[in-house]
């Protein structure tokens, strides 16, 4: 079974605590064989107080998932990722990680420098796990990360029109799923997740 070891021991961190994990980390969800590889910006602060990805009470992003089909069911991660729910997202072949794993309050407050750094660290884990598909979420931190400030979401492609890749995976940007970011409403970001879905290998 998974272990994933919670700062606070599985409970969810009050508001007066959240300060204490900036610059904080969150550990990735590594699928050996993923077809769908997702990419955070960075870890916000209550995802590092209970170690676990979007964890949020506000963030859309596994609600979405499960509304979208990616997942059968939803998984509440606000007090810790349980291992029965890691291992249902590695069974469905989905890894996760981050640009950058430095908590921070907003992601605006991560440096072009970092988030270059993170685009770089995220072709080497793409050769290492080789997915088909790689999603990142948030086109601003996109744009720095790859210096590619006309990038638009969606499907990303050459200048050919070919579908562009990273190392093996076809390269997407969805919205971040934050609830600081009004545009990725939840029927928004299950529009997403479906067209991603709709990419994946038979």
């Amino acid at each position: 079974m998974i272990s994933r070891i919670s700062p606070l021991n599985g409970r969810k961190p009050t508001r007066t605590e959240l300060a204490n994990f900036e610059n904080g980390t969150v550990d990735d969800i590594i699928c050996p064989d993923p077809w769908l590889l997702i990419v955070g910006i960075n870890p916000g602060l209550w995802t590092a107080a209970v170690n676990a990805p979007f964890a949020a009470p506000s963030n859309r992003f596994w609600p979405s998932l499960h509304q979208s089909g990616l997942l059968p069911y939803r998984i509440d991660a606000t007090a810790g990722l349980k291992p029965e729910d890691e291992a249902m997202v590695i069974n469905n072949g989905i890894g996760l990680t981050n640009l950058v794993n430095r908590a921070t309050a907003k992601a605006s407050e991560l440096s072009r420098v970092e988030l270059a750094k993170g685009g770089e660290r995220l072709r080497k884990v793409v050769g290492e796990l080789r997915p088909d598909v790689v999603a990142v979420l948030g086109i601003t931190a996109f744009r720095d990360a790859f210096d590619e400030p006309k990038a638009q979401l969606g499907q990303q492609f050459d200048d050919d029109a070919s579908s562009r890749y990273l190392g093996t995976g076809e390269l997407w940007v969805l919205p971040q799923p934050s609830g600081l970011n009004a545009h990725a409403t939840m029927p928004v970001l299950v529009e997403w997740w479906k067209r991603v879905e709709a990419r994946r290998k038979k």
